[in-house]
């Protein structure tokens, strides 16, 4: 009988260790003597470095070394770029650390390296620094206008712009009975994880070798740029990933502290570790979402969309990180989400300011750019009196159009296509499961002091970003298995995941298996965990090497039978002969039979697409809202875990609604970051949002994997924006809101509603 693990909402394996405090991360590692290392960071958003004295603070006991950019032979090296490496890009590449100019808050200046925090921390107060200001870049207009330049020899701020393209959006709007035009705003926020960062770095000066503990998300990558800036050979380090305390698409991505911990131990021939405070991850990890846009809309007057042009600018702050064009370029290419829209004209440009840089997170781009069309969508619908959920309905991809080409992006030329699905059936199944006949008829009505509305948003959500992924799989002498991954763990359970795709792939128990993910001492080559992939991509791997193992175990059974390979069956992890005589896989483990096996998409992504509703009560007189009911349902091609897959739905709508309520990382126009603490920088706990809902179907298997899944690890956090803002602009329609910009916190909405009252 075959394996059914794959489907079965099998328990996390990782969880017994964690609820039992077994977890190791970073900070739980502590060799003999090692060194602290502390980071000066600048306190001045733009402006000239005239000098660093580091004098007094060596002088401290337990100071061991401090560390600027004059202990760089050549200077700091740059990172480069991991995602979308476009040579427009190069110029705004970060240094390692700051050398001459300084270009946002939380810019590594110095490194102190001492026998404890608390030491280091006291030798920051003793380093001098003199820096001569300049003028902030503190927002879009102002990085536009020119005339303060974060790189004087580029001449401008803009590091390029990305195009959407599709159909001819220009004879479309000439010919459209309707048009509207609109401008939507999103705040910046970011990835926040329970366990802020950390490295430790080890170097053995005997055999050159180095180890680097606390890799995540992609860590050969990391390898190849800190083998590259470090002028060593990749298999001179050995990347370590251990526990983390969630990812979100930030943690993992190469930083200058992924660096500067390996350059120290190498210095000074000590161990070196480093743990990121939170007020430091608030200011120095990658931030994301802050956006603006100016679009319209082309539709008949029955609701069939013409076309959609517009142009959005993001604030990418002072340098182009790794992975930091991923969310302009999906504002772009993604505005139009599931719906059918022949005419597309996006552009988006990339702005550098006096902030944080920024990265991915979950949902990059498509948060921001869901948010834009689904307010509009809602303002078109009021404007043509159509039914909301008909508007939508009518523009939806039809299964008949499956695959679909979207926009093109460029200076990319990405080409793209949904690859299945029928986008109807989540719409109807939600519907349902909300109750919108009944519930609908609460919209914009006074109850309690509340006022009550209810909103929807389509999405899709891209995943198997690729180019492709590799495991192993090796028969161990006892008869069980070990499975090695090219993928990372950043929460997402793929110790489980992994288990079941393997167990079903060699017809043997779960519980023989091991999961070894992460880590670049396990396999030659990995790829790692992001853009919604690991499952697809990893667990299609896995799929691979097990039929190759499978096909070793075949011929060797052959032999050891004295029969031809092709006569032997095949079942169960057996191979019985013609005459009854058979093998288990555990018969030959001493054998040592292995196998590795990569998988790749040929550059075609899986899209997951659903629904959500929404349904929110106002108070007018003190802004608060309360999410009374939320319900996102989605279909994710196949199901490997249910159990983990809605953990993952759930915790991204919850991720979502921080974001539209109240998380944002707020500057002056000096560049200052004024929500630097978790006093002033808001996320959601467990009691706020207590009435959200997720149902995930495996309806429409993607024709692009083996396992016909799809990416499901960002698809909860997308819809978030367009449908509460829709929600609460419904319930307040009488008074006139009308949301436009996000988060929508109590000061903000507040604001709108004076606005309102003012003008009646």
């Amino acid at each position: 009988m075959k394996n059914s693990y794959v489907g079965s909402a099998v328990e996390r394996r990782e969880d017994l260790r964690f609820v039992r405090g077994r977890g190791q991360y970073v900070d739980d590692l502590a060799p003999d003597g090692l060194l602290h290392a502390v980071i000066l960071r600048s306190s001045v958003a733009h402006g000239r470095i005239r000098s660093i004295d580091a004098a007094a603070a060596v002088k401290i006991a337990g100071v061991h070394a401090v560390i600027t950019a004059r202990d760089m032979p050549g200077g700091p090296p740059r990172i480069a770029m991991r995602l979308q490496p476009l040579p427009e890009f190069k110029p705004f590449e970060q240094s390692v650390i700051a050398d001459t100019k300084v270009r946002y808050v939380g810019e590594p200046i110095a490194l102190v390296l001492a026998t404890s925090m608390a030491v280091g921390e006291d030798a920051l107060d003793r380093i001098v620094v003199d820096i001569e200001p300049l003028p902030a870049v503190s927002d879009c207009e102002t990085s536009a206008n020119g005339d303060r330049l974060l790189f004087a020899e580029q001449g401008t701020n803009c590091a390029m712009t990305f195009t959407a393209e599709c159909g001819d959006a220009v004879a479309a709007f000439a010919i459209a009975p309707y048009v509207r035009r609109e401008k939507f705003r999103t705040g910046r926020h970011y990835g926040l994880t329970m366990e802020p960062r950390g490295v430790m770095a080890e170097w053995d000066a005997a055999t050159g070798q180095l180890t680097v503990s606390g890799a995540a998300k992609v860590p050969f990558f990391n390898r190849r740029i800190l083998a590259k800036l470090m002028g060593l050979p990749e298999d001179a380090i050995a990347m370590v990933e251990n526990d983390v305390g969630g990812g979100f698409g930030a943690r993992g991505e190469f930083y200058p502290e992924d660096f500067l911990i390996p350059f120290a131990a190498r210095q000074v021939g000590r161990p070196v570790k480093w743990i990121e405070d939170r007020r430091e991850n608030l200011m120095a990890m990658n931030h994301a979402r802050q956006a603006q846009v100016d679009v319209e809309i082309a539709c008949t007057r029955d609701g069939a969309i013409l076309a959609l042009r517009g142009h959005a600018d993001v604030d990418m702050g002072a340098y182009m990180r790794t992975n930091g064009a991923v969310g302009s370029r999906n504002v772009a290419q993604f505005m139009s989400g599931p719906y059918r829209i022949p005419n597309i004209d996006v552009d988006v440009t990339l702005f550098m300011t006096n902030k944080t840089p920024v990265g991915t997170y979950r949902g990059p781009g498509r948060f921001e750019t869901d948010f834009f069309r689904e307010r509009l969508f809602d303002m078109v619908a009021k404007d043509l009196g159509l039914d909301r959920v008909d508007f939508r309905r009518r523009n939806l991809v039809a299964e008949s159009e499956m695959p679909y080409a979207i926009a093109t992006i460029n200076p990319f030329e990405s080409k793209d296509q949904f690859d299945s699905g029928d986008y109807q059936i989540t719409l109807d199944r939600c519907l349902t499961e909300f109750g919108w006949d009944e519930k609908s008829k609460l919209q914009g009505r006074l109850i309690d002091g509340r006022w009550h509305g209810l909103a929807l948003g389509c999405f899709i959500e891209g995943g198997a970003a690729g180019p492709k992924e590799t495991a192993g799989v090796t028969l161990n002498d006892d008869g069980s298995f070990t499975i090695a991954m090219g993928s990372s763990a950043v929460g997402q359970g793929v110790e489980t995941v992994f288990a079941q795709i393997a167990a079903d792939a060699l017809e043997i128990p779960l519980t023989s298996i091991r999961v070894m993910h992460g880590s670049t001492t396990y396999l030659k080559e990995g790829y790692g965990s992001y853009g919604s992939r690991a499952t697809v991509m990893g667990g299609s791997a896995v799929v691979v090497a097990a039929q190759k193992l499978l096909e070793n175990f075949r011929a060797l059974a052959a032999k050891e039978l004295h029969v031809p390979p092709e006569k032997l069956t095949m079942a169960d992890g057996q191979a019985t002969a013609p005459d009854g005589r058979r093998l288990t896989l555990t018969d030959l483990s001493a054998h040592g039979l292995s196998a590795e096996g990569s998988f790749s998409n040929n550059s075609k992504a899986t899209y997951t697409y659903g629904t959500a509703l929404a349904h929110v009560a106002v108070d007018a007189k003190t802004a608060r809202v309360e999410v009374l009911d939320y319900v996102v349902v989605d279909d994710v091609g196949r199901i490997i875990n249910p159990h983990t897959l809605h953990g993952q739905v759930i915790g991204a709508a919850v991720q979502g609604l921080g974001g539209v309520f109240s998380e944002e990382l707020v500057y002056d126009s000096n560049g200052q970051l004024l929500s630097g603490s978790l006093a002033d920088y808001l996320i959601p706990v467990a009691t706020d949002y207590p009435n959200v809902r997720a149902i995930s179907l495996e309806l429409h298997p993607s024709p692009n994997n083996p396992l016909g899944a799809k990416g499901a690890g960002e698809g909860g956090i997308i819809p978030v924006g367009g449908a509460l803002a829709n929600a609460v602009s419904n319930a307040l329609s009488s008074l006139g809101v009308e949301i436009r910009e996000l988060p929508l916190t109590p000061p903000r909405l507040w604001s709108l509603l004076q606005k309102a009252t003012a003008s009646a």
